[in-house]
């Protein structure tokens, strides 16, 4: 059921050591309840780093990365990734050459619709579900702001939504979005330019 959705806050929090410990946001959407974001779950396996989100009226959205490479990553990142809502897997696709932003935003498909996910810093991001002949589309932004304990995060939506189009904003949250970024689009151009010219030494 598409809703209204009143602007809210999530919160940061903390909890337990370094050998069993959780991260993430908390806070309390008027329409959807209470949510958390756990970003990461505690580790059940080296080569496995997850991101979740529950809420009282959001399907359970999860993120996950696997391989090797995840052993020393904070959060997980966008290589070798699973993301599910609910029951469903979404389909997630990337231009890695891509120059700019909006080249490099993520385009996914969930349950029958498309959308795109842009960075619009390091600190905010915009999830767009796009139109079509029976609804209007939602835009969905989710921007961090404040330091330490006073961390939070806003989100704003433009729209009417479902849960499941506020459970795939929100996992965002709590997943490495540095590779869409402005600076993360000129780093991986820099590095893809280095790896050819190493290549063609050889």
């Amino acid at each position: 059921m598409h809703t209204q959705v009143s602007p809210f806050e999530l919160h940061a929090w903390k909890e337990g050591n370094r050998h069993n410990y959780s991260a993430g946001w908390k806070g309390v959407s008027p329409e959807f309840g209470e949510i958390v974001l756990t970003c990461p779950l505690p580790r059940t396996s080296p080569e496995s780093l997850v991101s979740e989100v529950r809420g009282g009226r959001l399907p359970v959205a999860s993120f996950e990365a696997r391989g090797m490479h995840a052993e020393g990553l904070k959060l997980p990142t966008l290589n070798r990734s699973t993301l599910r809502v609910g029951d469903r897997m979404v389909y997630v696709e990337r231009n890695r050459f891509g120059a700019t932003l909006e080249q490099r935003a993520l385009t996914m498909r969930y349950a029958g619709d498309r959308y795109r996910l842009a960075a619009l810093d390091k600190n905010g991001y915009v999830l767009t579900r796009e139109p079509d002949d029976e609804d209007p589309g939602v835009e969905i932004t989710v921007r961090e702001s404040g330091r330490g304990k006073n961390r939070r995060l806003g989100v704003r939506v433009g729209g009417r939504a479902e849960g499941g189009d506020l459970a795939l904003a929100l996992i965002f949250a709590g997943v490495d979005r540095s590779v869409l970024t402005r600076v993360g689009a000129v780093k991986a151009g820099i590095s893809r330019v280095t790896h050819f010219w190493t290549e063609s030494q050889y």
